[in-house]
């Protein structure tokens, strides 16, 4: 089949840009040229981004339930940025939201860019929440809450290529860069092609140059462009704006994944207080929806109840879309994790420990690396003790350290979420759904009936037991934790060390290790043959671990251990079901032609159940895959710019294996 989307940049960590400075104003050595005017950089921003795009005067009339969305060609020091949110703060109504994206190829080091902008003490409240969340210099998206109403989304990456892979749209340009005659790379055709191609209809653009490349590209793309006065002693600067951009056909050919038509997203309910629920139920209130959450048990009562629970990736050798999702999930989960409120009381980012137990793992980990130059802020390798590494006795032949990870404790993380003036939770059993006028009518265990505008099925395996999802492949997977208390004078391990299982510091004095993995297992009875199991993978990581704690009580036996078993849902190809649901009927009436050849796809965009997600198949990683797959439904839902490349939300369709199997019946 064709190409569906342009090639994705490697996973790698980006130059940090050269730098001179004159007290707080830094200078590019690479293009010659300030980053702001040091006349007056904010009084410029001001003039320039602020007034010229109408920011004051259409924050104040804003009444959509999507954001305002900004875009930014250029983040340099993040003053437009931060100028943006203090005139919303000053001038949007209480119940508006600020959706912040902006490109930036050479990120600043944190402490340059803390240092530029204290040049500018009124913003130092608003920088300080930046410097705070400011990510590792990777490439892609990274997705910030600035506050309840502000979000911003870095796209680390040459400008044009992450507007090109940007899934959403944009109302107001800040058309920035280093000037054309410094930066011409960055002002070519392509850019502005991708800025029409990516705005909603009306968006306006501003920009300090009036350089004829700029004019001319501007025109060519679909935009009405006007000379307006300049600041200080620039005469001119260009304004406008595109009232009839194009259509984006990048799903020529997988129309499949067409995004829906829009519904109202007044009150959603959500289908299980699991993580999966949770975290979709506490999007959705941060974006001012009212949330009914039914669940049968209570928050965390299945996978996500365990005592402790890992935020832990494990990504494949040669880059692909599943380990592209699962690194930004594993970066935005560390950064969300830890800007919630008494995260401290269910959140330990002690980093991750993943061992290397054979030459074989351990090749495999040297490869990882060697293709992935993701920096030591992300993931480190590791020879030798660990005793200094994670806390244990012990030798390792090769080890990755991933210092942004670590350990929650999920039912308190799910109990925190919902903790939300927005979300109501009702226990009971949703047994049926059905779609009428008004959106959704769902179908309580009690037969008694609930309304609402629409619905995210979000209870694990349980998933497919509706009408309307009952062609979505999922495994059950049940998985046994173990627990054992710590004995006196045994050193505890201080970070989550990973192998075939894992073992996280102790809790109260209580060490949890596991999990066994037992497909096709819906039972949830505590199994000695489990514990077992854990033991033989806690052995055979941490061997001389092992041995001093039972040096210290006694031959680590079934016997000694308590624990907990719950049943996890998995997807076929092990990636998460984040999305609309498919009209399965639809799709396979639709789409036929591709069992017979997969060069024939029909021009019809997929049909879907109006209003109804689903979040699912999360299996043993949904602490790295929840949270983002919460802001790729919610954002979808709510027609704001998605938090992952357009090609890693269609990875994650809960459509996709229809298609796949219907392009296996041609082979």
């Amino acid at each position: 089949m064709t190409q569906r989307h342009p090639v994705m940049p490697p996973l790698e960590t980006l130059t940090a840009p050269p730098l001179t400075w004159e007290d707080t104003a830094p200078h590019s050595s690479q293009f010659g040229d300030v980053y702001f005017s040091r006349e007056d950089g904010r009084a410029e921003t001001e003039h320039v981004f602020l007034n010229a795009n109408r920011l004051p005067e259409r924050f104040a009339t804003w009444r959509e339930p999507r954001a305002f969305v900004i875009g930014e060609t250029g983040f340099g020091t993040g003053l437009n940025v931060l100028s943006a949110w203090a005139c919303f703060e000053k001038h949007a109504q209480a119940g508006a939201r600020l959706h912040l994206l902006s490109t930036e190829k050479y990120p600043m080091p944190v402490e340059a860019l803390s240092r530029a902008l204290n040049a500018w003490p009124s913003l130092s409240h608003y920088a300080d929440a930046l410097c705070a969340r400011w990510p590792a210099p990777v490439a892609g998206i990274h997705r910030l809450h600035l506050s309840e109403r502000v979000t911003l989304d870095l796209h680390f990456g040459d400008t044009t290529e992450r507007l090109t892979l940007l899934d959403g749209r944009v109302d107001a340009w800040f058309l920035d860069g280093f000037a054309p005659s410094k930066n011409p790379a960055m002002w070519q055709d392509a850019l502005f092609e991708a800025m029409a191609a990516r705005s909603h209809p009306g968006a306006t653009f501003a920009t300090f140059t009036c350089a004829g490349i700029v004019k001319r590209g501007l025109k060519a793309a679909g935009f009405a462009i006007r000379k307006v006065p300049g600041f200080g002693r620039k005469r001119e600067m260009l304004a406008g704006e595109i009232d009839h951009p194009p259509v984006d056909n990048r799903r020529h050919h997988t129309p499949w994944f067409t995004p829906q038509a829009l519904q109202p997203v007044a009150h959603v309910a959500v289908i299980g207080a699991g993580l999966a629920g949770a975290c979709t139920a506490a999007a959705l209130a941060r974006r001012g929806v009212k949330v009914s959450v039914f669940e049968r048990e209570a928050p965390g009562a299945g996978g996500s109840g365990n005592r402790q629970g890992a935020l832990y990736v494990k990504l494949a050798v040669e880059t692909n879309l599943q380990s592209r999702f699962y690194l930004a999930g594993l970066l935005y989960s560390a950064r969300w994790l830890g800007g919630l409120q008494g995260s401290e009381a269910f959140w330990s980012p002690c980093g991750v420990v993943q061992l290397a137990t054979s030459d074989k793992e351990a090749s495999r980990q040297r490869r990882f690396l060697a293709r992935h130059p993701l920096g030591d802020a992300v993931v480190q390798a590791h020879l030798g003790g660990l005793a200094t590494l994670a806390g244990v006795t012990g030798e390792t032949e090769h080890a990755l350290f991933y210092p942004q990870a670590g350990w929650t404790r999920p039912q308190k993380l799910c109990q925190a979420l919902l903790d939300h003036p927005r979300i109501t939770l009702k226990k009971a059993e949703v047994s049926a759904l059905e779609a009428d006028a008004s959106g959704w009518r769902l179908t309580l265990g009690d037969n008694t009936a609930y309304e609402a505008d629409q619905v995210v099925v979000a209870c694990a395996h349980q998933a497919n037991a509706f009408t309307q999802t009952q062609t979505l492949a999922l495994q059950k997977v049940r998985g046994q934790v173990s627990s054992l208390a710590l004995p006196e004078g045994v050193s505890a391990p201080s970070r989550v060390v990973c192998a075939g299982g894992y073992v996280c510091p102790p809790v109260e004095g209580v060490l949890t290790f596991g999990a066994s993995f037992v497909p096709n297992d819906g039972e949830r009875d505590l199994r000695e043959a489990d514990h077992q199991r854990n033991i033989d993978e806690l052995r055979t990581a941490l061997p001389e671990w092992v041995e001093a704690l039972e040096r210290a009580s006694g031959p680590l036996t079934p016997a000694r251990l308590s624990g907990r078993a719950a049943i996890r849902a998995a997807s076929p190809d092990k990636t998460p079901y984040a999305g609309p649901v498919p009209n399965a009927e639809a799709w396979q009436r639709d789409y036929a032609a591709l069992s017979k050849d997969a060069s024939r796809v029909a021009p019809i965009p997929g049909a879907h159940h109006p209003g109804l997600w689903v979040s699912a198949a999360h299996g043993s990683r949904g602490l790295a895959s929840a949270p983002l797959c919460a802001e790729v439904i919610a954002s979808r839902m709510l027609n704001e710019p998605l938090p992952v490349e357009a090609a890693l939300a269609d990875h994650l369709h809960p459509g996709r294996r229809l298609i796949s199997a219907l392009i296996r019946a041609d082979s």
